[in-house]
């Protein structure tokens, strides 16, 4: 077997090379500084690329990057990472958003401080021989007993929460996903709006991605909600404060002063208008993640999730498709198989260009995190019906959203004949295809055809045949195969006695040639023919 290349072009631990190289099946390429031209002269040599933020992975990068399976970012932000090409090449981007996290929540909850009590300006007064005159000049600001709004009540925010607690501050917070449970047991008052958050705060900090909705979520209106003398700290993203009005807010007497280590434009000019600020100001060089431990975690976890992806498919901290470790894994592997062949059936057998693709999960199956499963059985559909290598689990729903193609899923508590059931039906129109599998056992079985009961298995070489429900169809198909030496390994027949035909699926040892299938076809009594192979 060829060991999988991973280029790690951003300086990461030592670590985490070592930990991707121990592995009999990968090699990791340690190439650093590389030029967009030197990056994309190489890139089509390797399935894993590992990066920080100086890489930048272009569209062109990747339209480049013709065998390249999955990104890894050392740290949280992906800013410089085309997420969209990257998913429209099926590339997953992982990132590694709890390795910075304690190192980032200590940068903040020391600015805060920082700001406060006028640390930076005071230190230039003592260095610069002027301390008499400092330590009249910065008077400083309690934190005790000041209200706290949080903005992203996420890993970095909950961690400057409990800090904040242990100070005596009382803690309010807005996150869209924070639920009533979670904000009571962290012991935060939880706001339904960033405004209701920040309405009475004494200081806010930022815990939040940068996105078009979150794009200067702290601007002139909601600054003016907080209290007078109310200090601002930011070590998400730049671009989450209005940095005029927090300039005009600050000079006006409203706000007493800012501590950011990120800002709108990176690096900042150096007479940017809040740096002449004199006091209550606290400026850091984006240094967020800039730990000593804070670097080994991410490096090392970063190229452990890489390494895992590529050996194992576990799929962890992904950002364009739902993640899967190893527990969740093994638990939905048969599924997610049974779903695959289910899909590339109907692209054989159901209607072409359809509509829509739905999925319903019946019994055990729709308790379980399900997201992955329809989205296999997209792909398997979508690999089958367009076969040209360019669809996979990554972009499939980018590929189906292009074809016009909606897929839908949902469960249902109605009882069937088995104890899961997963059924997958095309839609076209009024016109429907069905087909259905479940897992008995260890095995997974396809156990309906466009609700016809059969037996089958999942994956081998198939002669699917309508026809007549006569005496001697059968035979005759098995003699015509016998007479060309194509050994029947499987039979399942199912009757639809309604509408007086039949389906017989023929598992077979080998593929027959077009004269055979011609010579079926032509067969008095035979509606239609096909074989699928999956």
């Amino acid at each position: 077997m060829t060991a999988k290349r991973i280029l790690v072009s951003d300086p990461i631990s030592e670590k985490g090379v070592d930990a991707i190289n121990a592995h009999p099946d990968l090699t990791a390429d340690f190439k650093t500084g590389l030029s967009p031209e030197e990056l994309i002269a190489i890139i089509g040599e390797y399935d894993g690329l590992v990066v920080r933020s100086q890489t930048k992975v272009t569209r062109e990068v990747l339209a480049a990057a013709t065998n390249l399976k999955v990104i890894g970012r050392a740290g949280v932000g992906v800013d410089n990472i085309d997420r969209d090409a990257a998913t429209d090449h099926g590339v997953i981007v992982m990132n590694t958003p709890t390795g910075n996290t304690i190192s980032t929540a200590e940068l903040a909850f020391t600015l805060m401080l920082s700001t406060a009590r006028n640390i930076a300006h005071g230190h230039n007064g003592v260095i610069t021989g002027d301390f008499p005159a400092a330590r009249k000049a910065f008077k400083g600001i309690e934190i005790n007993e000041k209200r706290l709004a949080v903005i992203g009540m996420g890993r970095i925010g909950s961690e400057f929460a409990k800090r904040a607690q242990a100070f005596n501050m009382t803690v309010v917070a807005f996150d869209p996903f924070l639920t009533p449970a979670r904000a009571e047991q962290l012991k935060v008052e939880l706001a339904e709006t960033p405004a209701a958050a920040l309405t009475g705060a004494d200081v806010v900090t930022l815990h939040v991605p940068l996105t078009d909705d979150t794009k200067h979520i702290l601007n002139a209106e909601r600054l003016a909600l907080m209290n007078k003398g109310a200090i601002v700290v930011n070590c998400a993203r730049g671009g989450l404060i209005d940095e005029v009005a927090l300039k005009a807010a600050i000079d006006a007497g409203h706000i007493a002063g800012c501590g950011l280590d990120v800002y709108e434009v990176e690096p900042p000019a150096a007479d940017h208008p809040l740096f002449s600020l004199g006091k209550h100001t606290a400026f850091t060089p984006h240094l967020g993640a800039s730990t000593n431990e804070a670097q080994e975690n991410v490096g090392i976890q970063v190229a452990e999730q890489v390494r895992d992806f590529l050996t194992t498919g576990e799929i962890i901290n992904a950002i364009n498709m739902p993640s899967l470790d190893a527990a969740a894994l093994e638990e939905v592997g048969h599924y997610l198989d049974l779903s695959s062949s289910l899909g590339k059936f109907l692209a054989k057998l159901g209607p072409v260009n359809p509509d829509q693709l739905r999925i319903s999960y019946h019994g055990g199956i729709a308790e379980k995190d399900t997201a992955l499963i329809s989205r296999t059985a997209l792909t398997g559909y979508l690999e089958a019906a367009r076969p040209d290598g360019q669809v996979n689990i990554v972009n499939s729903t980018a590929v189906a959203k292009e074809l016009g193609l909606n897929l839908s899923e949902s469960t249902i508590n109605a009882s069937t004949e088995y104890s899961e059931l997963i059924i997958v039906e095309l839609i076209k129109g009024d016109e429907k295809y069905r087909l259905a599998g479940t897992i008995i056992g260890k095995s997974a079985r396809i156990v309906e055809i466009d609700k016809l009961f059969v037996d089958i298995n999942i994956k081998g070489k198939f002669l699917i045949v309508k026809n007549d429900d006569s005496p001697g169809v059968v035979g005759h198909v098995g003699s015509i195969l016998g007479k060309h030496d194509i050994n029947i390994a499987n039979l399942s027949l199912a009757r639809n006695k309604s509408e007086g035909n039949a389906l017989t699926v023929i598992e077979l040892d080998s593929t027959p040639c077009e004269n055979v299938m011609g010579e079926l076809a032509g067969f008095t009594g035979i509606i239609d023919v096909k074989v699928i192979e999956v």
